[in-house]
């Protein structure tokens, strides 16, 4: 285990301060790190510092007292309300990022501090010293959920490896009849499949008895991208209309969820539903859907299965590699012109055919 010196804790704290300030999935998959700080130490204070934006994937969270939101540019007047939150009124601090600002944060709240940093080089340094202990980071060959789980490693507590959802407390809306989630556009072009594919899983879907409920984020284009696919039938457009919590418990009901790489993939995988999750470019050993009751260390995922792979509720199905590109699949680049609106052809040239495979296997040992 690559990292700083060993550092458990023997006191107890009574304050911890854990700072997940990422993406909205980075949160999801930083839960786990936070039941366990919950296990270990449960009459602690302990609150998550997030990115505004994210801390719905925290809501109903019974692991932390409270949530703290500070935008990605705070500004002098966010950094200094931020200061007068967090100064120095924690015992311990967790980075669960390897950034300058997530350890600048941690080293202003806590005086031990136990973090991720990126490497060994100079200019890194300064994150070494500032923690009590740290881990390295490995951003090839081990999962986000066990690189954060190595931060309980050095403070000498046990690991939980559940993922934990947000949940609504009862508040999402009831659908009737057996349904299966459609999550069909992510945050960046380069992860997305064809329109055409989504259309033909729907009708697949509705001939097998199942109504079809579609989901998306709040940004307009992808609730426009729902819309234009909610035309038919038994389909309901809940795209861009429910909280994040709701629409975990929607998932939860599902009888089978299908998505992208996105943060609402690794939801559905939570929560324990049939999860079919569609992967391009991006590398599943560190990013794939944590599987339900999951517990394998460094990876439940290889980089390349064929023709998917499958762990506990998990199908992880990768795109075709183009026949004139070699072996390439995952290239782990946003796309195949190296930019979040790019297109992936590993995705763009995928048929419809694997897909329903994949979701037929799912459906019939759900």
């Amino acid at each position: 285990m690559a990292g700083g010196r060993y550092w458990p804790v023997t006191e107890q704290p009574h304050a911890i301060l854990l700072v997940a300030t990422r993406r909205i999935g980075d949160v999801v998959l930083a839960t786990p790190l936070l039941r366990s700080l919950r296990r270990a130490w449960p009459a602690a204070t302990i609150d998550v510092l997030v990115h505004a934006g994210t801390e719905r994937a925290l809501e109903g969270n019974p692991d932390c007292n409270s949530v703290i939101a500070v935008a990605e540019r705070p500004g002098r007047s966010g950094h200094l309300r931020l200061l007068r939150r967090v100064l120095r009124r924690y015992d311990l601090a967790v980075a669960s990022q390897q950034s300058d600002r997530s350890h600048l944060y941690a080293w202003l709240a806590a005086r031990r501090r136990v973090g991720l940093v990126p490497d060994l080089r100079w200019s890194s340094f300064w994150k070494r010293v500032s923690c009590s202990d740290y881990e390295l980071l490995d951003d090839m060959h081990t999962h986000t959920v066990v690189q954060n789980l190595r931060l309980a490693d050095r403070l000498g507590i046990a690991r939980c490896y559940e993922v934990v959802p947000p949940s609504a407390g009862g508040s999402a809306p009831t659908l009737a009849g057996p349904y299966a989630v459609l999550h069909p556009v992510p945050k960046f072009e380069y992860k997305r499949w064809t329109r055409q594919g989504w259309v033909g899983l729907i009708d697949w879907l509705r001939g097998r008895g199942l109504g079809v409920v579609l989901t998306s984020g709040p940004d307009e284009a992808e609730r426009g991208y729902c819309a234009a696919l909610a035309g038919a039938p038994g389909v309901t457009n809940l795209g861009g209309q429910l909280a994040f919590g709701a629409l975990a418990d929607v998932i939860r009901r599902a009888r089978l969820f299908v998505g992208p790489d996105t943060s609402v993939t690794h939801l559905a995988a939570a929560c324990g539903t049939p999860t079919l999750a569609i992967y391009g470019p991006s590398n599943p050993v560190k990013w794939g859907p944590w599987p339900a009751h999951c517990t394998m260390d460094p990876s439940p995922w290889r980089m390349l299965g064929r023709p998917w792979q499958r762990q506990g509720n998990v199908i992880l199905l990768q795109g075709v590699q183009p026949a004139d590109l070699g072996n390439c699949l995952p290239c782990r680049e946003e796309g195949c012109e190296r930019h979040t609106g790019s297109r992936s052809r590993c995705l763009t040239e995928m048929p419809l055919d694997p897909v329903l495979a994949a979701a037929t296997e799912l459906l019939s040992r759900a």
